[in-house]
């Protein structure tokens, strides 16, 4: 038999860690937002020192380690462009260096510092209630209503290849989804909860959001996009904590994908034809 890692005990915690926590996770606007990495590594460096130095005085316990792989994943991701791309080359880039961003963090923190903090709840045990049933059907509707009107009005579908033989649709399809996957992953199940370890949850949220949206906003989601990105990062760290469920936060980003895909395919060729309230590309 091997030896089970301990289960993460509570911390000293102290609100001046919000500084260092801060500048770790305002550093992803620099380094996806505007795409300026040395801004964004002067940052990540400053915040970690800052929690070293937090640390070393006994206000809080552990900010540093954690940071640090929070940082480590954002440095791994600014490795690579995030601009959408349907070729061979870019879908293995995708898939090793955001496969890097999760895995190392998670490796760290369990083989190195022995913790399990960064877990992935698949299974709850628990039954969903109407209200998240119901949750799901509000979802759905909205993204057909919203999702449309902003990538065709906004012209941010032109973000993403433009898609027409079957084998691009299903790249597109296939791409979508994986990258969908990986968020909550990452954003969710190791950057907030990482965070949630050292600050009230709505704090760990807001901090959260910041790294989420920013690389949003390099992957395709410009022009408006942040009025809808930032309250969905919100709400799925939200719907994180209550149902502490990476399925059920996965199926609701999953339905918005599917919605994203859809429309993609529908403003670069006009079908599907079901989206009556927007003009087809």
């Amino acid at each position: 038999m091997t030896a089970t890692a301990p289960a993460p005990t509570d911390v000293r915690t102290h609100p001046i860690g919000l500084v260092p926590a801060f500048l770790v996770c305002v550093a992803a606007v620099s380094l996806f937002g505007f795409q300026e990495k040395l801004p964004g590594y002067a940052l990540l460096a400053t915040g970690l020192v800052i929690a070293w130095f937090v640390d070393r005085s006994g206000r809080t316990e552990r900010l540093a380690p954690d940071l640090l792989l929070v940082a480590i994943g954002q440095v791994i991701i600014s490795t690579m462009s995030l601009k959408a791309e349907l070729t061979d080359a870019a879908m293995v880039r995708f898939a090793v260096v955001l496969g890097l961003a999760v895995i190392v963090p998670y490796v760290i923190s369990r083989f190195v510092y022995r913790e399990r903090v960064i877990r992935f709840p698949w299974r709850t045990g628990r039954r969903w209630t109407r209200t998240q049933w119901l949750y799901l059907i509000f979802v759905t509707l909205a993204g057909w209503l919203i999702l449309p009107f902003y990538f065709i009005t906004s012209g941010v579908y032109t973000n993403w290849p433009v898609v027409e033989t079957p084998n691009e649709i299903a790249r597109l399809f296939v791409g979508v989804n994986a990258v969908g996957t990986w968020d909550e992953l990452f954003f969710i199940c190791t950057v907030f909860t990482l965070l949630k370890r050292h600050f009230p949850a709505w704090q760990a949220n807001l901090l959260q959001s910041l790294v989420f949206v920013s690389f949003l906003w390099e992957l395709g989601y410009q022009a408006w996009g942040p009025l809808l990105t930032i309250p969905f990062a919100l709400i799925q760290g939200y719907t994180f904590k209550l149902t502490k469920s990476l399925t059920y936060v996965l199926i609701v980003h999953l339905i918005f994908d599917a919605v994203v895909f859809a429309v993609i395919v529908y403003a670069h060729n006009g079908w599907p034809a079901i989206f009556p309230f927007v003009p087809g590309g």
